[in-house]
């Protein structure tokens, strides 16, 4: 595809159109958390972001952009040799966000990087929803806007650069009554707690919430110590559910940083 318009929407935001002849064969998902792999000009290696919004002949990608990074610091170029024009390369879309039909309320929950999902999710439901969103220091001011007029909007300030407090912003809320949807996404270590704890407090159905890891933090900037991949396929393999899928996970994960399995983990893994 080509870029057709670059827009700063905020300090850390940053809107790319994409267009052209070869948005012909792209097939939306439909589904409003959907993601793309996008690979920039010069690389070979894809990063992915939520597909802010696509009508047909225009694909919206809202990317968050840092100091450094494999697309950020391309996303930021402005003037002579900016990004408009050039040719990029975006793989098939994929979504998750899966409301079952009887949800009464959504929560969603998410970091900068899950703002284009929250506001695309916010504006095709029809039930009440409440958002929590966690930026950087300040950017709630310019942000405000970013998300559509309806939910209730829980402004939250990143405690550092790198640095995420959800998963304690997530124990301490007060859910509401009957059955609902929960969403969220941000930082994976924080993403792992909560799914622990919606697992084993809560005691959610795996139907009734979705929890992503869209990047890692500063201390965990290494590749993962336990593929996810393997572990999925296995459990499958022997009839586990996602539950106990993840709880095998998990307990890998923590084995292979040096953490020991809690009894909790223990007992959720057959």
């Amino acid at each position: 595809m080509e870029v057709l318009r670059r827009e700063q929407l905020s300090e850390h935001l940053v809107r790319l159109v994409l267009g052209g002849p070869g948005l012909a064969g792209f097939v939306s998902t439909g589904i409003p958390d959907e993601w793309v792999g996008l690979v920039i000009p010069q690389q070979f290696q894809s990063r992915y972001y939520t597909v802010r919004s696509f009508d047909g002949t225009e694909l919206v990608l809202d990317v968050v952009v840092h100091d450094v990074g494999l697309v950020t610091e391309w996303a930021r170029r402005t003037g002579p040799g900016e990004v408009v024009g050039e040719q990029v390369t975006v793989t098939e879309a994929k979504g998750s966000f899966a409301m079952p039909p009887g949800a009464r309320w959504l929560l969603l929950v998410g970091d900068l990087t899950a703002m284009p999902a929250m506001a695309r999710i916010a504006e095709s439901v029809e039930v009440p929803t409440r958002i929590w969103a966690e930026v950087p220091a300040g950017a709630s001011d310019e942000l405000a806007g970013y998300l559509p007029a309806g939910p209730e909007v829980t402004w939250l300030e990143q405690p550092g650069d790198g640095q995420s407090a959800l998963a304690e912003v997530v124990e301490g809320i007060e859910w509401p009554e009957g059955e609902g949807y929960f969403w969220m996404a941000g930082e994976s270590a924080q993403m792992r707690a909560i799914r622990k704890h919606l697992m084993r407090e809560r005691r959610l159905p795996s139907t009734a919430y979705d929890v992503m890891g869209y990047w890692r933090g500063v201390a965990r900037r290494q590749p993962r110590a336990v593929d996810p991949g393997p572990v999925w396929r296995a459990g499958k393999a022997a009839g586990k559910n996602d539950e106990q899928i993840w709880a095998d996970y998990d307990a890998q994960q923590d084995a292979a940083e040096g953490e020991s399995p809690s009894s909790a983990q223990q007992e959720a893994t057959p």
